[in-house]
């Protein structure tokens, strides 16, 4: 019987979990025992850091695992890249899950490549601020390592930047802050999957968002309304990013946005799957693909190339105070809603991903608009 060790147990790796267990795989997982979900679900649980890569790597050998994942997490990608390469398992190498998980090294990889980006400058020390004299309001500050908007705002002036960016360096883990244009435009997200080089599309992403300050996601709707051009051009340039990025095997999460002109603004890549029910939940809801299942098997090295057998609407819509109309909806009964939690009775106005109340989900053979 196949073992598949976990990086992470949150509620984020949760399906990962489900999926292989149903598919008769004993489940590793490694994670701290605070939040860990997945701790009474995984036939096996270890309560350590994902970063500790080295104590997880000699578990994993010990073990004798046939192959490692996972998923919607960016600090984990790093750790399940190492252990692969250590074991010569099926992944992505550590150095593309290091360069993957950075803001500064990708936007410097798109550029070699000549993906067309955001003008950018990383900000590590004080001198460097010099360096943003080439960019003009308004800009985007975010840290170099962090996901789920934590850390993201856009600022006006010369008054907001310091703060922006000493706020955005004390959340990175290598305190460093990245200062990015700002590119008006609508935004999109593309899932991808991958495996010995070759590139699988899957899916577009109509993204809605709280709009400035801090951009935090709201509403996620597949598939995107775009023309069929549209939809070509995106999946070239996102192929093209996964090679610049050295993305060989696994999802990916690449984010976009379409000016009024028509350019698109490739903003990054997460060598991982999607978060906010994305990966784990739309794909398959909209395409019939089991997103879900192709990552296993590419871990495992069992993949097939997908089968998109279904085109479905699918999305999902989260609650917090702006949205507190969904409530009434959390307690009803309609044909196309998949599934509806509350997640706590507080409404919050969110400033990043972590401070949404809930999630509703539907299914449906038009997009549902809540």
């Amino acid at each position: 019987m196949n073992k598949l060790a976990v990086i992470g147990a949150s509620y984020l790796q949760l399906p990962l979990v489900l999926r292989a267990k149903k598919m008769g795989i004993i489940t590793i997982c490694f994670a701290w025992a605070e939040g860990a979900v997945c701790k009474d679900v995984a036939d096996k649980f270890y309560p350590i850091s994902i970063v500790e890569k080295e104590q997880i790597l000699a578990i994993c050998q010990h073990e004798h695992i046939n192959g490692v994942c996972t998923i919607a997490s960016d600090v984990a990608a790093p750790t399940v890249a190492y252990i692969a390469e250590q074991m010569g398992l099926v992944g992505n190498s550590y150095e593309c899950a290091l360069q993957a998980n950075n803001k500064f090294l990708m936007r410097q990889a798109f550029v070699s490549a000549g993906i067309l980006s955001p003008m950018y400058v990383c900000v590590e020390k004080e001198e460097h601020i010099e360096e943003l004299s080439g960019l003009k309001f308004p800009l985007i500050i975010k840290p170099t390592d962090r996901s789920g908007s934590l850390g993201v705002m856009k600022i006006e002036n010369e008054e907001d930047l310091l703060p922006a960016i000493k706020a955005a360096q004390d959340l990175s883990f290598k305190h460093e802050a990245i200062v990015e244009q700002y590119i008006e435009g609508r935004e999109i997200s593309v899932e991808f999957i991958s495996y010995k080089g070759i590139h699988y599309p899957l899916q577009i992403t109509d993204k809605v968002t709280t709009g400035a300050p801090h951009f935090v996601e709201m509403e996620h709707h597949q598939p995107a309304d775009l023309s069929e051009s549209q939809y070509e051009k995106i999946y070239s340039i996102t192929k093209q990013a996964l090679t610049a990025l050295g993305v060989t095997n696994g999802a990916s999460h690449s984010e976009y946005r379409i000016t009024k002109e028509g350019e698109i603004y490739i903003m990054e890549v997460g060598a991982r799957m999607g978060g906010d029910f994305i990966g784990s939940d739309l794909v398959q809801l909209s395409t019939g693909y089991d997103f879900l299942r192709g990552v296993i098997e590419v871990a495992l090295g069992t993949f097939n190339a997908p089968q998109l057998t279904e085109h479905n609407y699918s999305g999902v819509y989260f609650l917090c105070e702006e949205t507190k109309h969904l409530l009434p909806l959390f307690t009803q009964a309609l044909p196309y809603l998949i599934k509806a939690e509350q997640t706590t009775n507080e409404l919050l106005t969110p400033s990043c991903s972590a401070e949404r109340s809930g999630y509703i989900i539907y299914q449906n053979d038009k997009k549902v608009l809540l």
